[in-house]
């Protein structure tokens, strides 16, 4: 990649984000423009432009742990029972602007 990424140098830990999860293969933090009252973003560390770029035999597991990881997150949001949304945009049609796969996980809008 020779491209500055955004989402590269917060995984890294190049910015100053505040994960609220992280392991030696994501990361997790709000999103500073969130369109629900819980809006997180799962990172991987490693760099995949899109889910069109994913490789099934090499990303499949991480894929399933993001998954993972949006339901602990979403349960630790207080948001795991109410309901959630979980988000991939892909390519620019499809709304992505950062063009490193992450995953949204939104909720919040009815807590009970």
């Amino acid at each position: 990649m020779t491209e500055s990424c955004i989402f590269c140098d917060i995984a890294n830990g190049k910015t100053d984000t505040q994960f609220l999860y992280e392991d030696d293969r994501m990361v997790v933090f709000k999103d500073i423009r969130p369109h629900a009252p819980v809006h997180l973003l799962i990172v991987p560390r490693r760099h995949i432009r899109s889910i069109n770029d994913i490789d099934v035999d090499q990303d499949g597991l991480l894929i399933g742990q993001m998954m993972d990881v949006a339901r602990q997150m979403a349960a630790h949001q207080g948001v795991g029972q109410s309901g959630y949304k979980l988000l991939f945009n892909v390519e620019r049609g499809g709304g992505q602007v950062i063009f490193h796969l992450h995953l949204h996980v939104l909720g919040g809008w009815e807590k009970k």
